[in-house]
C-alpha cells in the first residue's frame, strides 16, 4: 500500500462518522503524523510504499477514529501557534479561536519588556506557552484546577524550553500564589463557558471525550467564571494592564458588562475570524 493509497483507504473508512472533507482532513493528518511528513512531502512521496510497522498500527488507529475519538487524542498531539502540543482527555483540544486570542495579545503587547502574565485555566498550556514565546522575556504564571492537565502543560513547556510557573488552583475559591495586588500586565483566560442547555448542539466527539469540567457551566449562572475573573482583574492588574477573555458568543455584552467603567477602560467585544463575538478585552484604568 502506498502513502496515497493508505490515505485514501482511511478517508473511505471514516466517511461513516465524518463528512467527506473532514474524513479526508483527518486521514491526511494521521498519515503526515505517522510518517513525520509535511503536506508537501506527503504529496511528493505519494507513490512510496508505507512502512510495514506503520501499516500495523492502522487497525487500532482506525477503530479509535471510528469511535469518534478526536484525532488529536488518538495522535496525542495538537498544533497551536507553531507548536505541536501534547493533549490528553485531561485537557481541552486547543481551538483556532484560542490561537487567534494569543495572536491578539501578542499584537497588542509585543515589544514590551518584563511583563507579568497570568493564564487562568491553562489546560494543555497552549495560551501560556504561546505568550511565553511571543512576549519573552516575561514572567508567565498558569493555573488550573486539574493536576492531570498541569502535568501535560508542564511537559509541553519542557519540550519547548519555555519558563512557565504552573500552579494548581481552584480559581473560584482561591488566588494564585506569588502575585500581589497590581502586579499583572496581562490576565488571560479561556474558562468554561458552554451552557448545559447547549449540549445538544455539540458533536459527540466533543461530548464523549473532552473534559466536561473545562467546557460546561450551569444555565442558571453561565458567567460565574467571568465574575471571578473580573474580581481578579480588578485586584491583580496594574494600571494600564489588560484582561483578555474568550467568551460564549451569545453572551458578549453581558460578559463585557462585568468589567465596568470607571474601573476599566477600552472595554470591547472582539469578533473572531468567523465573525462571532468571541473575546472581551479591557484595560485597567
Amino acid at each position: 500500500m502506498t502513502i496515497a493509497e493508505f490515505t485514501a483507504h482511511l478517508t473511505a473508512a471514516l466517511q461513516a462518522p465524518y463528512p467527506g472533507p473532514e474524513a479526508g482532513a483527518i486521514a491526511t493528518l494521521v498519515t503526515e503524523h505517522l510518517l513525520s511528513l509535511s503536506p508537501l512531502q506527503r504529496r511528493m512521496q505519494a507513490t512510496t510504499p508505507m512502512p510495514a510497522a506503520v501499516l500495523a498500527q492502522l487497525p487500532a488507529l482506525q477503530a479509535r477514529l471510528l469511535a469518534q475519538e478526536p484525532v488529536q487524542y488518538v495522535l496525542g498531539t495538537a498544533h497551536f501557534a507553531g507548536m505541536d502540543l501534547e493533549v490528553t482527555p485531561a485537557t481541552l483540544i486547543p481551538r483556532p479561536e484560542t490561537e487567534e486570542l494569543a495572536q491578539l495579545i501578542a499584537q497588542e503587547q509585543g515589544g514590551r519588556a518584563g511583563l507579568t502574565v497570568l493564564d487562568v485555566g491553562t489546560g494543555s498550556g497552549c495560551l501560556a506557552l504561546a505568550l511565553a514565546q511571543a512576549l519573552r522575556p516575561a514572567r508567565t504564571v498558569a493555573v488550573d484546577i486539574s493536576e492531570e492537565a498541569l502535568a501535560v502543560a508542564a511537559r509541553n513547556a519542557a519540550r519547548y524550553a519555555l519558563q512557565v510557573e504552573f500552579q494548581q488552583v481552584d480559581i473560584l475559591h482561591a488566588e494564585p500564589a506569588g502575585l500581589p495586588p497590581a502586579s499583572l500586565d496581562v490576565l488571560v483566560s479561556n474558562p468554561p463557558y458552554v451552557r448545559a442547555s447547549e449540549r445538544p448542539l455539540m458533536r459527540n466527539n466533543v461530548l464523549a471525550w473532552e473534559p466536561a469540567t473545562a467546557l460546561f457551566v450551569p444555565d442558571a449562572d453561565p458567567l460565574l467564571f467571568y465574575r471571578r475573573l473580573a474580581e481578579l482583574a480588578t485586584v491583580l492588574l496594574r494600571p494600564g494592564a489588560t484582561v483578555y477573555l474568550e467568551i460564549n458568543e451569545e453572551l458578549g455584552p453581558e460578559t463585557a458588562a462585568l468589567l465596568p467603567v470607571p474601573v476599566f477602560t477600552q472595554v470591547r467585544v472582539v469578533v473572531d475570524f468567523f465573525g462571532k463575538n468571541r473575546f472581551v478585552r479591557a484595560t485597567k484604568a
